[in-house]
């Protein structure tokens, strides 16, 4: 089944983002295709600034898929000093791709 995770990090921001991605997809730059993630699953992924951080919404088709990326997410979080936040995350209901 499909999830959604959202995750909202204070203190982030968006050069923080650039250099986690850059090290997620081995030195690639910003991720452009669901292909450029370490784990196979994602299937959408939108980032944006918030007032007081950074916010980060993915569809995942397992729960089991996300929780493979994390192994690759925590350790990268805390190297570019991000705080460490708890992902929330939902079944999805309807995931609609173009």
């Amino acid at each position: 089944m499909a999830i959604v995770v959202v995750i909202e990090t204070p203190g982030m921001n968006q050069a923080m983002y650039e250099q986690g991605t850059d090290r997620l997809t081995g030195g690639r730059g910003v991720v452009k295709k669901a292909s450029d993630w370490p784990v196979p699953g994602l299937i959408s992924h939108a980032a944006a600034p918030t007032p007081d951080g950074w916010l980060v919404v993915d569809v995942w088709e397992s729960e089991d898929a996300f929780r493979k990326f994390g192994e690759h997410l925590r350790p990268m979080l805390r190297e570019i000093g991000a705080p460490d936040v708890e992902p929330k995350i939902y079944p999805a209901y309807n995931v609609v791709t173009s």
